[in-house]
């Protein structure tokens, strides 16, 4: 069996770490393009948006996942 104990006793296997990747992606996402759309720098479809605005919007879903990922991995891995 593949599992990684801490030092604290914790068992964790490739579905929780998965589980946490995956659950923090979609959440981050979801924040980030909620706050793309209410800062309206986000576009009705992909082709009406600037550049600027498709990389904005990018880092932001970027960003956001990876703290999410991350607060959820502190809470729930460690």
């Amino acid at each position: 069996m593949n599992t990684l104990t801490t030092g604290n006793n914790i068992s964790m296997n490739a579905f929780d770490i998965f589980m946490v990747i995956a659950v923090g992606s979609m959440t981050g996402a979801g924040i980030g393009l909620v706050i793309g759309f209410v800062a309206k720098k986000q576009g009705n479809a992909t082709s009406m948006m600037t550049r600027d605005e498709k990389i904005l919007n990018f880092a932001l879903v970027m960003i956001c996942s990876g703290v999410c990922s991350a607060g959820l991995a502190l809470t729930f891995l460690v």
